[in-house]
């Protein structure tokens, strides 16, 4: 069979070729009854119903409906409850309780906080993101979070971490240099960076020769697992909220997301920081998949920088999954509350305090000279109309300053100023430090009155596969306890 005269019609036409009259007025009246409030349709008899003329009409009224349907299914939403939407009103915020946030919801933490949050940047729009597609993928996400019954890497944590990139995207200023695609990217990214966390190591994979450790040839086993499985859901065709995508943009996101969760790998820590404090020697611009990378690893490990409610619960909740895993090793080990307490201020000196001091050196060199530029437009004269220095152009942010100040926002206090010059990074870090110190002193108080919690001492019976030293196995455990807090 020949066609002729066949032109597929592109995601972005808006059909401004086919005219009105080509559609025949009953097929009109019908789309107006249908997708609107129009009340100017002339009424007909139960017995006059509109009749299709022709394949050709058919397939116009087609269009129609699906450009229309499109329109208006990203307008449904999620419903939120009352108590979530309150909850909502500190998501701007460092103190942000993820844990009240959850229970609000209804144990569905993460899937209300990345609708909100693809919301407030105007993503969903942006990108014609499918709401349907979008609440089917994320309420998959929870149920693979929730696969394992992890006490410390679940939706909870996903959810925990998403909130910090978006705060540390809006407060240190880096939302103005990123564009849309980025912003998507790290919102994702962090949405699906532990997806299916085993609540084991990568370490205990490799040594227990599981089958994503062969699959992945020991090479960040499970972090590369998170990206795959979480692409995997959207080859489905009702959860593939990157279907509107063009092929750039698409595999431009997926190479961001790919980097930014294998830079989640604690192993990769250490050359991380050096590569990032080399750069700030350079007078070169820095890369921003780095830029993005090291935001998200310290939005994973940023929980000993928060209120301490905050950090002491995600602490034990970590413990008692490192101590799960201790028994599926099966070996002796022996702990005491003294050296956990030790270990978590150490982890705090050498990992977190350094991985925040470096970004916010980081996003001044970026921010910095953005920040001068912009008071220089705002100090001008002249009459010209403001040129925009975010990267992705004045529509995100005017988004975010709108939905911050608006539904969600805290109106108490008035309209929240997201601008660039209302960025102060000594500030953010002079209070990041002060929360660090202070947890860092609630954990030595602990230590010296007994009163620390956590479980002191575990004993089992050597036995199993593993036959290596005892002592090799509890310096490792202890590592590794470090490298996954």
């Amino acid at each position: 069979m020949i066609f002729h005269n066949i032109r597929l019609l592109d995601t972005e036409d808006e059909l401004s070729d086919l005219q009105a009259e080509s559609v025949p007025s009953e097929v009109r009246d019908w789309l107006a009854c249908t997708f609107s409030r129009r009340t100017g349709v002339s009424k007909r008899r139960p017995e006059e119903k509109p009749r299709f003329r022709s394949i050709v009409h058919a397939v116009q009224a087609g269009i129609f409906v699906e450009r229309m349907y499109r329109r208006t299914s990203n307008m449904a939403g999620l419903t939120y409850p009352p108590t979530a939407l309150n909850a909502l009103k500190e998501v701007d915020q460092w103190s942000f309780d993820v844990f009240t946030f959850h229970e609000a919801t209804g144990e569905h933490a993460l899937k209300f906080l990345v609708y909100d949050l693809l919301t407030r940047y105007d993503l969903i729009n942006r990108f014609r993101i499918p709401v349907q597609a979008l609440v089917q993928f994320v309420e998959a996400l929870e149920s693979g979070y929730s696969k394992h019954r992890n006490p410390y890497h679940n939706l909870i944590h996903a959810a925990d971490v998403t909130q910090t990139a978006h705060f540390l995207m809006l407060h240190t200023g880096l939302m103005h240099w990123l564009s849309e695609l980025e912003i998507l990217a790290m919102v994702f990214a962090a949405a699906i960076h532990d997806f299916e966390h085993t609540g084991t190591t990568n370490n205990f994979h490799i040594h227990t020769r599981s089958e994503v450790a062969i699959l992945y040839n020991d090479r960040s086993v499970l972090e590369n697992h998170h990206v795959s499985a979480a692409y995997k859901l959207m080859a489905e065709e009702d959860m593939n909220i990157l279907v509107n995508l063009n092929k750039d943009d698409w595999r431009e996101l997926r190479s961001l997301v790919i980097e930014m969760v294998m830079s989640t790998d604690m192993s990769c820590h250490f050359q991380q920081i050096k590569t990032m404090r080399n750069a700030l020697t350079q007078t070169l611009g820095i890369d921003k998949v780095k830029v993005l990378s090291l935001m998200l690893h310290a939005a994973d490990i940023s929980h000993p920088a928060k209120a301490w409610p905050l950090h002491y619960h995600w602490t034990h909740s970590l413990m008692e999954e490192f101590f799960r895993q201790i028994k599926k090793w099966n070996l002796v080990f022996p702990f005491r509350h003294s050296v956990t307490v030790r270990k978590t201020i150490s982890f705090i000196d050498f990992i977190v305090e350094p991985t925040f001091s470096v970004l916010i050196d980081t996003t001044d060199k970026v921010i910095g000279p953005l920040i001068e530029e912009d008071r220089k437009h705002l100090s001008s004269l002249s009459t010209l109309p403001r040129f925009s220095l975010t990267g992705s152009g004045s529509v995100t942010v005017e988004s975010v300053q709108r939905h911050s100040s608006g539904l969600h926002g805290n109106s108490d206090d008035g309209p929240t100023d997201f601008s660039l010059t209302a960025i102060d990074l000594p500030a953010m870090r002079l209070h990041l430090s002060g929360v660090i110190a202070s947890n860092k002193e609630r954990w030595k108080e602990l230590s010296v009155h007994g009163k620390c919690t956590v479980k002191q001492k575990l004993t089992f019976s050597m036995s199993g596969n593993i036959q290596s030293n005892t002592s090799h196995h509890q310096k490792m455990s202890l590592s590794e306890l470090l490298l996954k807090f």
